[in-house]
């Protein structure tokens, strides 16, 4: 079961109308394309546009999965607290006082770029159920790091 936001899950099934309705239809015809060239035992182009559909139609196939068990949450009725998924965490590193902010989403919307870290994640792991003021010794492969929560949110 994957836990994650509305947005999040919106985002998922509008990537599947996309692979359904635009490139399924285009590794059909490239398919179509290349066996039109001719002998396909030496069709490197027909070959290729067979791994791209085989790729497709798994990648369609866990989409699918993933949207069937998709459990989608509320943040309006959640405890702002404690750490907990789909919360906005504003942390201090102990050490080098240096600040930083994540969302802690579910692993298909996790994306480092965004802030937004996967629960599953060592440091979500660590900060999960502490309160503001809090200390998280966490360990990562640089070693163990100490994080204070400075705040909790749950504002998208």
């Amino acid at each position: 079961m994957a836990y994650m936001s509305q947005k999040g899950y919106d985002k998922l099934v509008a990537e599947l109308q996309r692979m359904e309705t635009v490139d399924r239809p285009a590794a059909s015809a490239a398919i179509a394309e290349a066996r039109d060239k001719g002998d396909l035992s030496e069709n490197a182009e027909y070959d290729a546009a067979k791994e791209w559909q085989g790729k497709l139609e798994t990648k369609i196939a866990l989409l699918k999965q993933t949207i069937m068990e998709a459990k989608i949450i509320d943040t309006t009725h959640m405890d702002t607290n404690t750490v907990q998924i789909l919360a906005n965490v504003e942390l201090r590193n102990v050490k080098t006082g240096m600040k930083m902010k994540y969302r802690i989403v579910s692993e298909t919307e996790a994306n480092l770029r965004e802030g937004k870290i996967s629960v599953s994640t060592p440091i979500a792991q660590g900060l999960l159920g502490k309160k503001v003021g809090e200390v998280a010794k966490i360990q990562v492969p640089q070693g163990i790091v100490e994080l204070e929560v400075v705040s909790i949110d749950f504002d998208e």
